[in-house]
């Protein structure tokens, strides 16, 4: 018998607020049982997930507000499997790495930690536009908190208005785009009012090609500030600097990650003409993103923002996957968002631990000198380092040439221009290695091995960095057919059919 989605998705919250009517150890551990428990439930969730089956499992479905057509409605299939598991993963390795060390305020630090948590994992089940676009605006809120409360005292508040005036401009366009999608696709079709992605993927792509540009270029923007990604990625320097780096390092691995599955949950299969209409235009502000990314990454002295633009750069070929429109591009894109994830937690982690041999600072400038001193750690790192810039036999490499394989076929310049972020993610990988680690030994550098704290926080991101690398087939295999499905009416709308693998009429209506 299933578990109701209800109960893994609301856990980490629930444990959290019981949290703050307890001391600080107590809420620690209460909030790492509650993810932790959701974690046990999405590693029986992949085992037991039947990629056979063309509709979605463990489904929720209650009506929620009848007079607007919002439907309480949860499920999981191919498209979200992967993303659900990396969210939980990575939530519960950083609350336990969060919870070796002393906050003020610890009760409430952790329940933001746990709603921040149920936000996402409520985002990427969502089955109801309206629903998704609550629980996409609901995440963000309690990384406001955790910014402007537990930041450095002097440059927070600057910091957290300038987010919350990027993303709440993206949440009322991706509002005004939502509202207006569920009632012109109703009265187009002469159905009640409903969002439910079911109905919409059946009156939605009958709307007027001006109407679905609009609407497409809405949600665009909101995901584009979200992920962030060039041009619109000005709050990330600053919000980056100021959030406590256990906090920092869940929002870089998971919450851009939403963004992307946004664009195949919702908007290529909802707007595929519109979809296919802007397609140059996303594959070049993707490349842009690459290109302005990776220029950036191995330009900064600071490793936070080495890590934040290296990741404007990947989620610029997460991108590219997804409006390459072709199966291969997509797959390799959602394959890519697990990934990147995976090697960006460890690597803000390190950064982390770096920065506590270093006096305190953060700057590469002051690090360096402690590879042979820190053998094990340096090993860790290098790992890390090696899957970020993709070296081949990693899970990495894999997912980049899906994602350049789907765009050579689709638009072959594009292709040829994005390997050059391939080359210049590994300067500003191996510089970054290189700089923390080896020539001079930072002014004022103690060289000391991981210990076993460190180690229990840092292993088991680095074993599963390994094991994806083995066998990238775990997030391949469960969820090819349900991402192809998703750009199948988007490369069709494109007028050329090699892009689709199989036919438009042969999508399954989940």
């Amino acid at each position: 018998m299933s578990l109701p989605l209800s109960i893994p998705l609301w856990l980490p919250a629930a444990a959290a607020f019981l949290g703050l009517f307890l001391p600080g150890a107590l809420s620690r551990v209460l909030t790492i049982v509650g993810a932790a428990g959701t974690f046990a439930w999405t590693i029986w969730a992949i085992a037991d997930f039947d990629r056979g089956v063309g509709k979605l499992q463990d489904l929720t479905d209650e009506v929620w507000i009848k007079q607007l057509g919002i439907h309480y409605k949860l499920g999981i299939d191919g498209l979200n499997l992967a993303l659900i598991g990396l969210a939980a993963f990575l939530f519960l390795v950083c609350i336990v790495w969060a919870a070796m060390k002393e906050w003020d305020h610890a009760p409430q630090f952790f329940f933001f930690l746990g709603l921040a948590e149920s936000a996402v994992l409520g985002a990427l089940m969502a089955q109801d536009l309206a629903l998704f676009v609550l629980f996409f605006d609901l995440m963000l809120l309690p990384f406001l908190f955790l910014a402007g409360i537990w930041g450095p005292e002097a440059t927070r508040v600057p910091a957290i208005i300038k987010l919350f005036i990027y993303t709440l401009v993206g949440s009322l366009l991706m509002l005004a785009a939502a509202i207006a999608t569920g009632v012109l696709a109703a009265n187009n079709a002469g159905t009640d009012l409903s969002f439910a992605f079911s109905d919409l993927a059946r009156t939605a792509p009958a709307l007027g090609k001006g109407t679905q540009e609009w609407i497409f270029l809405c949600f665009a923007a909101a995901f584009w500030v979200k992920m962030p990604a060039f041009p619109v990625h000005g709050w990330m320097p600053d919000g980056y600097r100021n959030m406590p780096l256990p906090v920092l390092a869940v929002f870089s691995a998971v919450l851009s990650k939403v963004a992307a599955y946004g664009f195949l949950r919702a908007v290529l299969p909802l707007f595929p003409d519109a979809a296919a209409h802007f397609q140059d235009l996303m594959l070049v502000l993707a490349l842009g993103s690459i290109l302005y990314g990776s220029a950036m990454a191995f330009t900064t002295s600071e490793s936070r923002l080495v890590l934040g633009y290296s990741s404007v750069a990947q989620l610029g070929f997460i991108t590219l996957g997804v409006f390459s429109l072709s199966a291969d591009g997509a797959n390799g894109a959602i394959l890519q968002a697990v990934n990147h994830g995976l090697v960006v937690a460890p690597a803000f982690v390190i950064v982390a631990y770096l920065a506590e041999r270093a006096g305190g600072s953060e700057d590469l400038r002051d690090m360096g000198g402690i590879a042979f001193r820190a053998p094990v750690l340096a090993a860790l790192f290098l790992i890390v380092v090696l899957a970020n810039l993709a070296m081949p036999g990693s899970s990495n490499f894999v997912g980049e040439f899906l994602i350049l394989l789907g765009v050579f076929h689709s638009k072959l310049v594009i292709a040829a221009i994005a390997f050059v972020g391939v080359g210049m993610a590994a300067v500003y990988s191996l510089r970054l290695f290189i700089r923390a680690m080896h020539n001079r030994v930072g002014p004022e550098v103690e060289s000391r091995e991981i210990n076993f704290r460190e180690g229990l926080v840092l292993v088991p991101l680095v074993g599963v960095i390994l094991f994806f690398a083995v066998y990238p087939q775990l997030a391949l295999h469960k969820g090819q057919r349900t991402i192809t499905e998703s750009v199948v009416p988007a490369a069709v709308a494109t007028g050329d059919p090699a892009l689709a693998t199989r036919p438009a009429e042969t999508q399954v209506i989940r």
